[in-house]
């Protein structure tokens, strides 16, 4: 599988567009005007999705012209556009996706300090080349650094899961 630069950029545009109209919509439920004691909730969230949709409308364009003369030049030329993302590269890409939704699954059952100690552990040992010993410890010492700077320094608890009742922090 080859992505062109040519696709990217425009997955890319629909991809930020679509994130603007999210945001735009979400605006219009909360109410994106003045009123008298200010702006409303979803005001700042308006202008910014407009601000995107733009944004993604003109990269959009600028794409397909880009490609309409490079087209041409290649025509002449023969020279081929370059490929943007070859099959290794996505597989590489693909692997750290992976890992990151099983990260986010962990989290949300287990909690932030399992999760967190699961991927710091995993990402060290397989992609840092640490010995495994080496990378649970980091990973443990991660852990214990999220619970000092939040919990301890700041008082913000974070999503503990299960393992909360049985550590009795609250």
């Amino acid at each position: 599988m080859t992505v062109k630069r040519f696709h990217a950029e425009l997955a890319t545009a629909v991809v930020t567009a679509a994130v603007g109209v999210t945001a735009v919509i979400g605006a219009e439920e909360l109410g994106h005007g003045w009123t008298d004691s200010g702006p409303q909730s979803g005001y700042f969230p308006f202008y910014v999705g407009l601000i995107l949709i733009a944004a993604s409308l003109w990269n959009l364009v600028a794409a397909v012209a880009k490609h309409r003369v490079g087209g041409r030049l290649a025509a002449v030329t023969g020279d081929v556009e370059e490929p943007f993302l070859d099959g290794e590269k996505a597989r590489r890409i693909g692997g750290f996706l992976a890992v990151m939704v099983v990260f986010l699954v962990i989290t949300l059952v287990m909690g932030i300090y399992v999760g967190s100690i699961c991927y710091i552990s995993w990402t060290a040992w397989r992609q840092g080349g640490y010995r495994l010993p080496i990378a649970l410890g980091l990973g443990v010492g991660f852990a214990v650094a999220l619970y000092l700077i939040f919990e301890v320094a700041f008082l913000v608890p974070l999503l503990k899961g299960p393992i909360e009742p049985l550590l009795g922090i609250y």
